[in-house]
C-alpha cells in the first residue's frame, strides 16, 4: 500500500509565524523515528494516537519517506525503516527523547489505553529536585500540592504542576506524554478567544446579510412602462454590499429618470454612501421634471452637507421623454453613456460637470440628444471595463462597445446578461469590483 499527499491540516501553526519579516521564518519540519516496518508503524500512528499522514511517498529509488503529525503543533515524526545490517536499526526501539504536550495527560491516557497503546505507568506528578533546588524561595512556595499519584510529602511537586507518563510504539521506541498547568491555561485561553472571534464574525456575517437585503431594497423594485423605450438593470457586486448605484425614477407626464452611479470606497462605507445618495435623488427627483441641473445641485449641496469631506460619487443622470423620444442627461465625472446607432456607429456622452459631492458650489451643463427606432443606450461602471483578464488587460470601452454590438438584437435584459457574462468570462480571476450596467433600446417600428 503506497499513499501520498499533503494532509488537510496544511495550515497548522501559521498563528506562529511572525509578520514583521525581521527574521526568517523557522520551524523544527521534522523528527527521525527508527521503526522495522513501515505499514504496522502507520497504523499504530494512524489508527491508535489518531496523528495525521503528512508525505507518503519516495524520495529516491526504493528509499520510501513516511511521515506523520499530531493533530495540533507544526513537527513531524519522519518514520524510516532502516536496512537490517546498518548503523541506524540498531537505534530501533531505543528512547526517542521525543515529548507529546497534551492540556490533558489523564485524557489522552484512557484514550490511547483503550486502543491498545501500552504505558510504562499510570499518569503521575513529575519530579523536579534538580530544577528546584536553584529556584528562589518564593517561587517554590507556589509549588502546587501532589495527589495520590503525587511523589511523597518530603519532596517538592513540580512547579507547573507537570503530570506525566511513557508509552511505545510497536518498535518500542519509548515518548513521553506530558502537560503543565500553562500548556492547559494557554489552551483554554486560546479556546475562548476562538469562541468569542467566531462568534463576533457570525455576528458580523449575520449583520452583513442584513444589510445586503437592505441595500437590495434600494435598486428597482419595479418599472415605469414605456411606450417607446423598453430598458433593463443589475448591479453584481463584488461584496455583500458595494457603492455602485443604478436606479430608474418614475418622473411623471411621461418621463422617466435613468441613474447609474459609483461611490467613492468599497463595503459597508461605500454603502452608506450609496444608500444617503439614493435617498437625495429620490427626496428631489420633482426638480427633475424642467430643470435637472436643479436637481443635481441640490443633491449636491445635501451630498456635501452628510458626508465626509473625501467622499464624492460619479453619477450619470438622464431623462427620457416618452413621447418624444427626447433624451436630455448630465453627465457628473462618470464614464461616458454609450448609444448605439442602426448603422453601428456609437455616439458618446461625455462628462458634462465634475463629481457630486467634492464642490458645494457646483453646476453643471445639461446635454440633449435623441433615442430613436432601433437606437440602444449603455450606461455602466468601471466594475465592468476595469476588468482584467490573466494578462493584466483591461476588458475596456472598445471590448464593451463591441460585444453590445454583437448582442444588439436581443433584448434588454437579455443583451445585459450577455454582456455580463462576456466580462466575466474575460475575467476570470476573483471579482474586486462592483458590475453594474443599464440597457435600453428603441423598439424598431
Amino acid at each position: 500500500m503506497q499513499r501520498m499527499g499533503i494532509s488537510p491540516r496544511a495550515n497548522a501553526g501559521a498563528a506562529s509565524i511572525r509578520l514583521d519579516r525581521q527574521q526568517p521564518f523557522l520551524c523544527i519540519q521534522s523528527v527521525t523515528i527508527f521503526v522495522r516496518e513501515l505499514e504496522s508503524s502507520l497504523r499504530f500512528y494512524l489508527d491508535q494516537l489518531g496523528f495525521h499522514l503528512i508525505f507518503d511517498g519516495y524520495t529516491k529509488p526504493g528509499r520510501r519517506w513516511v511521515a506523520v503529525a499530531p493533530p495540533d503543533g507544526t513537527a513531524n515524526l519522519s518514520l524510516v525503516a532502516p536496512e537490517p545490517d546498518s548503523p541506524e536499526y540498531k537505534l530501533i526501539g531505543r528512547s526517542t527523547h521525543v515529548s507529546f504536550v497534551t492540556e490533558d495527560v489523564l485524557a489522552k491516557y484512557l484514550e490511547w489505553t483503550k486502543r491498545g497503546v501500552r504505558f510504562n505507568f499510570t499518569p503521575r506528578l513529575k519530579r523536579l529536585k534538580n530544577e528546584v533546588r536553584g529556584l528562589s524561595p518564593q517561587a517554590i512556595q507556589h509549588v502546587s500540592p501532589g495527589d495520590a499519584g503525587a511523589p511523597p510529602a518530603e519532596e517538592p511537586a513540580p512547579i507547573w504542576g507537570g503530570v506525566f507518563t511513557r508509552f511505545k510504539d510497536p518498535d518500542g521506541n519509548s515518548f513521553s506524554l506530558v502537560s503543565f498547568d500553562e500548556v492547559t491555561h494557554a489552551v483554554e485561553a486560546q479556546r475562548r478567544a476562538a469562541a468569542e472571534r467566531l462568534h463576533a464574525e457570525r455576528r458580523a456575517a449575520h449583520e452583513l446579510e442584513i444589510a445586503k437585503e437592505v441595500q437590495s431594497r434600494f435598486f428597482p423594485q419595479s418599472q415605469p412602462v414605456l411606450k417607446t423605450l423598453d430598458y433593463a438593470g443589475a448591479c453584481h457586486q463584488a461584496r455583500a454590499v458595494g457603492g455602485d448605484y443604478f436606479d430608474f425614477l418614475h418622473l411623471g407626464g411621461g418621463r422617466l429618470g435613468l441613474v447609474i452611479g459609483d461611490i467613492s470606497g468599497k463595503g459597508i462605507a461605500a454603502a452608506l454612501l450609496m444608500a444617503n445618495l439614493q435617498a437625495n435623488l429620490r427626496s428631489q427627483c420633482a426638480l427633475a421634471v424642467d430643470q435637472p441641473q436643479l436637481l443635481l445641485q441640490s443633491v449636491n449641496r445635501l451630498f456635501c452637507e452628510n458626508t465626509a469631506d473625501s467622499a464624492f460619487a460619479t453619477l450619470f443622470f438622464a431623462e427620457y421623454d416618452d413621447a418624444h423620444g427626447r433624451l436630455r442627461y448630465v453627465n457628473c465625472g462618470h464614464l461616458p453613456a454609450l448609444i448605439l446607432r442602426p448603422d453601428d456607429t456609437i455616439e458618446h456622452l461625455h462628462a458634462t460637470a465634475t463629481v457630486l459631492g467634492m464642490f458645494k458650489a457646483w453646476d453643471c451643463e445639461v446635454g440633449e440628444t435623441r433615442l430613436l427606432p432601433g437606437d440602444a443606450l449603455a450606461l455602466y461602471t468601471d466594475g465592468i471595463t476595469e476588468s482584467f483578464n490573466d494578462a493584466d488587460e483591461q476588458f475596456g470601452e472598445d471590448r464593451l462597445a463591441a460585444a453590445l454590438l454583437r448582442h444588439r438584437a436581443l433584448c434588454p435584459q437579455s443583451m445585459l446578461t450577455a454582456v455580463v457574462d462576456e466580462v466575466r468570462q474575460f475575467s476570470l480571476r476573483e471579482q474586486h469590483d462592483d458590475i453594474t450596467l443599464i440597457i435600453a433600446k428603441c423598439p424598431t417600428i
